[in-house]
């Protein structure tokens, strides 16, 4: 299977090659999940697919990296995808706010990404603990397919280190209200000087995604995909995709946000203005951060899709704000935005 070079190609293999595997893999996650004895975790499981299954389709576009191994890269971006879900719903709605208990449940996301690490118990510190294995499945299903690829080992540490700042942001930004700000400008200041210019807030943005694991992934299915070559794309997608990924996430969440009194990073810039000028600033270097890579065309469809797809969202329809910097973003995004738009617009009402 090529690599799509252009955006009508990539949309043709996303419906054809992508979006079917996805939900075969999520319809079998669900039934799972519908099988979990514990009440509590079978709401957040079963809840966490049915209104994040965009997050695995979105994810699973990578798959098409992977050529010939693209079940088995869609089958592990779905997996991983699902503990993130999973996991998220869990903090975010959630019986615990103690940090050990995060900590311990965000383990199984590393230990998802190594091969030979022992599974745990990882609800240990909660009050809730029968899942039937279905934290466990997925975690084991992740490391049977990270121990097959043939340069997992050029990718290992990477992974590792994206994932740690993914599980470090959960941690913090789900503790007690009044202590989710100190710990998280605490947590940037160990590592601001390392970065580009910018806030505790962005930082934590660019750390909540999981695109970079994926794209790591998707390129270790490939013998001849080096130590460097990982390290390329690595610093390709952490901070600015990565960024661009979760500002956009935030940017539709606002008022859903305001009216749960959830942390939404946005709220934190000086005004619109602002908070325009830095999603326009993050989609500009997202753009200039992929120009090296392998690939480079169907990165940069990630980035644009990245644009369209939230801001397809009805959450913008609904909101007056975000609807009118919407549109002026997606006029930065140029023509090909604009036709991802357009598909991820009909695909959202009809479905």
């Amino acid at each position: 299977m090529s690599i799509p070079k252009q955006p009508w190609t990539m949309m043709a293999k996303i419906y054809k090659h992508v979006l079917p595997r996805v939900h075969k893999n999520l319809d079998m996650w669900k039934q799972k999940a519908d099988a979990i004895p514990n009440n509590e975790l079978r709401k957040q499981a079963l809840a966490s697919i049915e209104s994040k299954t965009f997050h695995c389709e979105g994810g699973s576009i990578y798959g098409l990296l992977a050529k010939d191994r693209i079940d088995d890269v869609i089958r592990f971006i779905v997996a991983y995808q699902t503990i993130s879900d999973y996991l998220d719903n869990l903090c975010d709605r959630s019986t615990s706010l103690d940090p050990t208990d995060f900590q311990a449940l965000h383990h199984s996301m590393v230990h998802a990404l190594t091969p030979d690490a022992p599974l745990e118990n990882y609800y240990r510190y909660r009050d809730e603990q029968d899942d039937g294995g279905y934290l466990r499945d997925l975690v084991k299903t992740c490391q049977d397919i990270v121990s097959s690829l043939p340069n997992y080992s050029n990718i290992f540490e990477l992974n590792l280190e994206l994932a740690q700042y993914y599980c470090d942001l959960q941690v913090h930004k789900h503790v007690k209200k009044e202590e989710r700000v100190p710990r998280l400008e605490e947590w940037f200041n160990q590592y601001k000087d390392k970065l580009p210019p910018m806030s505790w807030y962005e930082f934590s943005a660019c750390s909540g995604s999981t695109l970079g694991i994926f794209c790591l992934v998707s390129y270790a299915t490939n013998e001849s995909f080096t130590r460097d070559d990982a390290k390329k794309v690595k610093e390709s997608y952490f901070p600015w995709v990565q960024g661009l990924h979760i500002m956009l996430d935030y940017f539709i969440d606002q008022e859903e946000d305001r009216q749960g009194g959830d942390l939404n990073f946005c709220f934190y810039y000086d005004d619109e203005g602002h908070l325009i000028e830095r999603l326009e600033c993050f989609a500009r270097e997202a753009d200039k951060s992929i120009r090296k890579m392998p690939n480079q065309p169907f990165h940069s469809f990630i980035n644009k899709g990245l644009l369209a797809i939230y801001l397809a969202d009805e959450k913008v329809r609904k909101q007056k704000k975000v609807r009118e910097l919407a549109k002026r973003l997606i006029r930065i995004g140029g023509g090909s935005t604009l036709f991802f738009y357009v598909n991820g617009w009909i695909y959202r009402r009809l479905n």
